[in-house]
């Protein structure tokens, strides 16, 4: 009998690759926080000795969920100055709480917060664009979250650098200092077309090749984001993008909600990603993005919350849920989006996007083991017919019981294990004391 660190036996067992795949009474082996067998539990049983063994009669497993577009954060502005249009939420509320409070500590505990409420949700990797990166790389790693951390660049001084070569000069030492940390990634993350200008994204164009990541950036967010630049540039956002050499494969443009079907083309043709806030979008009527014609076009297309001050949480199977209730409506077509899809935006898309397809978003031998188990026996997802579909249109995030990620088990039946959720909640409550006044 073979030794494993943990064998987690499973009701069902959805590995997202191959698609649309349900395998019953299934056990993972994991040792050295991967994966190294998936087979039925009966044999599992037999041919494995476990440190630990856990079973669970009514739970699916799926990868777990990646998270492709956060602003951490900002968890300590969820619910400030809601219910207002994008440029106004920004420009009059948000860009001066920022610029009064954002600093380190800031983002440590905003990070912490958010990590807590993903880890809860069933998301074990995020993807973030803030101030302030070293900060939100060294929680997420304390905490055994996997994060995506974006070198920010805005061409307005912040409290995180004072102009374009310190942005660039930080975020590098970032770069190198996290490179090795098998849970911390990085990103190039320019704010947006409207805010960082054609000299910074022409060189990281250049960095991003030599430093072989990816670009994350919110690209055609709102329709008078495209009527401004058109106005001031004669160029439509995407294309004055791809001239500056950033359309390509390390592309991943969030929000996308204003195509035209020669871009969705130009995507296709590029290779580049798409980043779906469905929430977010929704909250601040800023379109709705043509996913179904982004899909059928060979985009790969990944689920992101956006932040919490715009959604107003980090809950990725409500994300799940709108995306392929939205797509439906958009497409006038019921089968535009269906549920094994939407669990594959939310998993495997994300981790393709991050270039971590080869770690991560999907259950298969090799992979490391970041796992989501989701109790699908309450009441509110019986009878299970599908459980993919009830995964997607029915089950709740409550309803996540466990989560590992490298195979560290970081939440226990339901708690907690590496965060103090009492003391940030304590923190978030001294910080809304603090920032009332901009409300």
């Amino acid at each position: 009998m073979s030794q494993v660190d943990t064998l987690i036996h499973a009701r069902w067992l959805i590995p997202v690759e191959p698609d649309n795949t349900v395998l019953e009474h299934h056990a993972l082996a994991i040792e050295d926080g991967r994966i190294v067998d998936i087979l039925p539990s009966d044999e599992a049983s037999a041919k494995y000795s476990a440190h630990t063994e856990k079973r669970l009669d009514s739970h699916a497993l799926i990868p777990g969920l990646v998270n492709a577009h956060t602003h951490a954060s900002m968890s300590l502005m969820r619910g400030m100055s809601d219910d207002l249009p994008l440029m106004e939420w920004l420009q009059d509320h948000i860009w001066p709480a920022e610029a009064k409070w954002v600093s380190p500590e800031f983002v440590h505990d905003g990070t912490e917060m958010a990590i807590a409420e993903m880890l809860k949700s069933g998301t074990t990797c995020f993807h973030e664009m803030y101030f302030f990166p070293d900060t939100v790389a060294r929680v997420a790693s304390q905490s055994g979250m996997r994060a995506c951390v974006g070198i920010i660049v805005i061409d307005f001084p912040t409290a995180w650098a004072s102009d374009i070569d310190e942005y660039f000069r930080k975020g590098i030492v970032v770069h190198d200092q996290f490179r090795n940390n098998s849970l911390i990634s990085t990103s190039f993350a320019p704010h947006a077309p409207y805010t960082v200008s054609d000299e910074p994204l022409s060189r990281i164009a250049t960095y991003a090749e030599e430093l072989d990541i990816p670009i994350h950036i919110h690209v055609h967010e709102i329709e008078d984001e495209v009527t401004r630049a058109v106005a001031e540039t004669g160029k439509r956002p995407l294309q004055r993008l791809q001239e500056l050499g950033l359309v390509s494969p390390r592309l991943i443009a969030v929000h996308m909600t204003q195509l035209v079907d020669e871009e969705i083309e130009m995507m296709a043709e590029s290779g580049g990603h798409v980043v779906h806030c469905p929430q977010s979008n929704l909250k601040l009527a800023s379109g709705f993005s043509p996913v179904a014609k982004l899909m059928q076009a060979g985009v790969n297309v990944a689920l992101g919350t956006d932040g919490a001050a715009s959604n107003n949480d980090l809950d990725m199977f409500a994300e799940m849920q709108t995306a392929a209730l939205l797509a439906k409506a958009v497409a006038g077509d019921a089968t535009a989006l269906p549920a094994a899809q939407a669990l594959r935006m939310a998993t495997l898309n994300g981790a393709r996007a991050l270039g971590l397809e080869q770690e991560i978003g999907s259950l298969e031998v090799g992979k490391a083991a970041d796992i989501t188990a989701v109790d699908l026996g309450q009441l509110s997802t019986q009878p299970v017919y599908h459980p993919i579909s009830q995964l997607v249109y029915a089950a709740g995030r409550e309803q996540v019981s466990d989560v590992w990620v490298a195979g560290r088990h970081l939440l226990k039946q339901g708690q907690l294990t590496s965060l103090d959720e009492a003391s940030i909640i304590t923190r978030a409550s001294s910080w809304r004391e603090k920032m009332s006044d901009f409300d």
